[in-house]
């Protein structure tokens, strides 16, 4: 049975495809949705070693990297080397924190077998390497944003912590620093992962439009994207909350700013009539 192994990480926020593909020499404009695929003498040059014809590495401008038929992990951080070169925010530490290993496996079978360390299929067509890629570069960018999403309601429920016992004042550059992170959240969610959009080979082949609606069903896909739109409907909701508090106890001070100095006004015209006619 012939294999194909896939190792997909998700390695940063945003990668900037044209910068890679100009030092490549490839003469073509990448678009968000269009994957930048390395392979042959370009993939040798970046390596600086020979590889193989069943070797590439397809990259995502989401932030997300499928290596496949690279199982050395040398080649993988070599290559993310030379990736950090344009992206230096890149940590290299980070590389197995968001990852995913699949395989494709042909023939031996007449049929359709998918499970969640590899899918089987009687006959190979030149479409299932790169839908697996983009579904397993989606999933493993969902596993980060999911855990970002984590952060972002840890500092959300110390700022609940603070209002249960009273303190109710929450200063705007801290609203707007959270509230921020909520859309940058949202932003690389829908924008750049773009969960709901599908590569353009299924729109004009329905055999690959199968394919690619069973490997996103089985990954969930479309569920998770839920989850995280739902839950940061709920985040938008709660920082409306504390936006309002806030207002609210600023204006009361204002207020009581305006009703002391008041006070004030008359206790210092008070005390004048009295030197006055003392």
């Amino acid at each position: 049975m012939r294999e194909i192994t896939f190792k997909a990480i998700a390695i940063t926020n945003e990668i900037d495809l044209n910068k890679i593909a100009i030092n490549c020499g490839i003469p073509k404009k990448y678009t968000w949705e269009q994957p930048l695929i390395l392979r042959g003498d370009i993939l040798r040059s970046i390596l600086h070693k020979d590889v193989n014809e069943a070797q590439q590495v397809l990259v995502f401008s989401f932030g997300s990297l499928v290596f496949i038929n690279h199982s050395n992990f040398h080649e993988i951080t070599g290559f993310l080397k030379y990736l950090q070169t344009f992206e230096p925010e890149i940590d290299l530490q980070q590389i197995e924190s968001y990852t995913d290993d699949y395989r494709l496996q042909i023939g031996d079978t007449d049929t359709f077998e998918l499970t969640d360390e590899y899918v089987v299929v009687p006959t190979y067509e030149d479409y299932y390497p790169d839908l697996i890629s983009t579904v397993l570069a989606k999933s493993v960018a969902l596993e980060k944003i999911e855990e970002q999403l984590g952060k972002i309601q840890d500092s959300l429920e110390t700022m609940i912590d603070r209002l249960e016992k009273g303190k109710l004042r929450v200063g705007n550059k801290e609203l707007a620093k959270t509230t921020a992170k909520i859309v940058r959240h949202e932003y690389n969610t829908l924008a750049y992962i773009m969960i709901l959009d599908k590569p353009d080979i299924t729109w004009t082949h329905s055999a690959a439009s199968e394919f690619y609606d069973k490997m996103m069903e089985f990954f969930e896909l479309n569920d998770r994207y839920k989850v995280l739109k739902s839950k940061t409907d709920i985040l938008y909701h709660i920082m409306d909350g504390f936006s309002n508090i806030s207002h609210s106890i600023r204006g009361l001070f204002v207020e009581w700013v305006i009703v002391i100095l008041i006070v004030v006004e008359v206790i210092l015209t008070l005390i004048d009539f009295a030197v006055r006619f003392a």
